[in-house]
């Protein structure tokens, strides 16, 4: 077998970047107003469902938390988080079959390493980059080349966003592969660009990545 290294994005590709918001939500909401936090939770939720701006309307409604103190919360809270029953079992199958596990994500390092925590595989993986740490973010070849070993053949990205996300893995001679939205990512995929930004596979479920190693 080949020698391979796997490489992931975090946010709306192992998670739900959405279900971080809603966890943040929730924690905010617990602090501006127990008494009504699910509620006020469900107002804030429904604000940030039509674009407006849930942050502004607490700090009209409760004037002594101010915007910048809310995004601290967001930022830093520990999140009620899980990855689901079958990304679980890809990433313990791959690392069981001798496959090599990374990690490239753009983010705060309280923010990405919380997630990776409350998720519970920060040690699945052999490296993990997180763009603050590292001092830069994709498509930066840095982020990517740290990845580069003596013997390993073959190299993946798996990710979500063609922006940012495959160009750089294109250009390394990578096999790069998108998970398609399926209506739960926070920014909208574009595929109308430039064929060097493009993914060479698209799937829709990551267990279909077992098939294309």
């Amino acid at each position: 077998m080949k020698a391979k290294y796997i490489i992931f994005d975090l946010d709306d590709t192992l998670m739900y970047e959405v279900d971080y918001l809603k966890s943040a939500y929730r924690e905010i909401a617990s602090i501006v107003d127990p008494e009504i936090q699910e509620k006020l939770y469900e107002e804030m939720f429904s604000k940030y469902q039509r674009g407006e701006n849930a942050f502004e309307f607490l700090n009209i409604q409760y004037s002594k938390f101010e915007v910048k103190d809310l995004l601290e919360i967001y930022r830093n809270h520990f999140p009620k988080i899980h990855l689901n029953k079958d990304t679980q079992e890809l990433l313990l199958n791959l690392k069981n079959q001798g496959y090599k596990i990374g990690l490239i994500t753009d983010g705060r390092s309280v923010t990405q390493r919380n997630k990776l925590k409350a998720l519970g595989v920060e040690a699945i993986f052999d490296k993990v980059i997180v763009s603050e740490e590292f001092g830069s973010t994709k498509p930066d070849q840095k982020n990517y080349l740290i990845f580069i070993e003596e013997g390993i053949e073959d190299y993946y990205y798996i990710a979500d966003n063609p922006k940012k996300d495959f160009i750089t893995p294109n250009k390394l001679g990578w096999i790069s592969i998108c998970l398609l939205d399926n209506g739960q990512n926070i920014h909208q995929q574009n595929f109308e660009l430039e064929s060097e930004y493009l993914p060479q596979y698209r799937i829709k479920n990551l267990n279909e990545i077992s098939k294309l190693l």
